[in-house]
Order: structure tokens, then C-alpha cells, then sequence
């Protein structure tokens, strides 16, 4: 019963590709997003914060059909990165990344700017005072301490690109082997007679995958706060 099918492996893989390639474009944008918003006060900073956490209210489906009306074959942001970088992104598996770390990058903000706003701000101030640059404080004190929140924020972040199902489906749709991710393929198992045993064992790897993603997250920023604790 949990003999995977081709089309079951390859909906797996693409939705690790996927996700991965979600967080490793969406990662850094968040860490230097949520310092921004951690340390600076400016105008329209709270329209900008709404439009960062906009996905987590919206429905899912709207931030697809946005997608599509901004980066669509015919819109003029998929032609720019169509005829400047060669890249498509609807109908195509860099659509459901694009679609996939939007709806994870508030997670991944949240998560790194509350670990920055909770640092104590005379330890940067001292830096710049012995003579330290605001990059090299950074990167040696900021950065530093926020690693819990990172490796949360970047797990969380992870997690939720691979569970991304109403962006990518109004996006790219559900294409086998181009665009069909773990949901999409369980939906299509769901919705496909006698395919019950096939979204069984998507719904078993994809709980799965969170549960351990979540373990993960939690070991991880344990170790980095005790070793932090360590060195203090």
C-alpha cells in the first residue's frame, strides 16, 4: 500500500525542489525584511508590514490569480524575466516556487523579526561605539543572535511552501511532472475514482515531512540558544 508510484515520486521531488528553491531565494529577502522592519521607523512602514503579511489573511487563491495578472505570459513582469532572464514562471515549476515562497515569506519575516526585537539593542550600540561599522555589527552580533529565530522562520518557511496548494493551482495550474505538487497530486488522487489509496499515501508523506520539519525547527533553535547560553 505504500508502494509509490512514479507519478506519486515525481510529484515528491518537485515539491522538495520547490520548496527548497522557495527558501533559498525567500530566506535572505526575510532576514533583511524583518531587520528592516526590527530597527527602522519610516513612512508608510505599516502599509508595508500589511502588504508582507497580506498572504496569511488572503485567500490562497487570490495571491495566484495576482500572480498570474503580474507575471503571466502576457503581463509585463513574465516578459521582462522571460526576455531579460530566459525565465517563465506560469505553467511552469519556478511559478510554483515563486507562488510557494510568497505565501511562506510572512512566516519566515514574523519569526526573524521577533527573535531581532527581542535582542538587547545596547549590544550593537556598544559595537558602533568601539568603532564597528553597521555591517560588520550585523553580521557579528544581529545576524548571530538571531539564529533561532532563522532556523525557525526558515523551517516554518520551508514547511509551508511545501504544503502550498491555491497560489500554485490559480498560477500554474496542475500539470503531472511540471507543476504537480504533493497537494495538487492529492487533490487530484482525492477527486479521481478509486484514488483513495494514492491520497493516502500523499497525505501520510506530507504529514510526515511537517512533523519531522517541525521537530527540526524546534532541536535546532534549542541547540543554538544552548550554545549561545554557553558562550555568554
Amino acid at each position: 500500500m505504500f508502494e509509490l508510484t512514479s507519478v506519486e515520486v515525481t510529484a515528491l521531488l518537485l515539491s522538495l525542489k520547490v520548496a527548497f528553491t522557495a527558501l533559498l531565494f525567500g530566506l535572505p529577502i526575510a532576514i533583511a525584511t524583518a531587520w528592516l522592519l526590527a530597527n527602522k521607523n519610516f513612512f508608510g512602514k505599516s502599509v508595508i508590514d500589511g502588504l508582507i503579511h497580506a498572504p496569511l489573511v488572503l485567500p490562497p487563491v487570490i495571491v495566484g490569480y495576482l500572480l498570474l495578472l503580474g507575471f503571466g505570459p502576457n503581463a509585463a513582469l513574465g516578459q521582462f524575466f522571460s526576455d531579460v532572464f530566459g525565465i517563465s514562471f506560469a505553467f511552469n515549476w519556478k511559478g510554483a516556487a515563486l507562488a510557494s515562497g510568497i505565501m511562506a515569506f510572512p512566516l519566515m519575516v514574523r519569526a526573524i523579526r521577533l527573535s531581532m526585537e527581542s535582542q538587547n539593542l545596547k549590544l550593537v550600540k556598544a559595537a558602533n561605539s568601539l568603532g564597528a561599522s553597521p555591517t560588520k555589527a550585523f553580521f557579528t552580533i544581529t545576524l548571530p543572535l538571531a539564529f533561532p529565530g532563522i532556523i525557525s522562520g526558515g523551517i516554518l518557511g520551508f514547511a509551508r511552501a511545501l504544503g502550498e496548494f491555491g497560489a500554485t493551482i490559480s498560477f500554474v495550474a496542475s500539470i503531472p511532472a511540471l507543476t504537480q505538487t504533493l497537494p495538487l497530486a492529492l487533490f487530484r488522487a482525492i477527486e479521481t475514482p478509486g484514488g483513495e489509496d494514492s491520497a493516502f499515501r500523499l497525505m501520510v508523506i506530507s504529514l510526515a515531512i511537517a512533523m519531522v520539519a517541525l521537530a527540526l525547527s524546534e532541536v535546532l533553535a534549542r541547540a543554538v540558544k544552548r550554545k549561545q547560553g554557553g558562550q555568554e
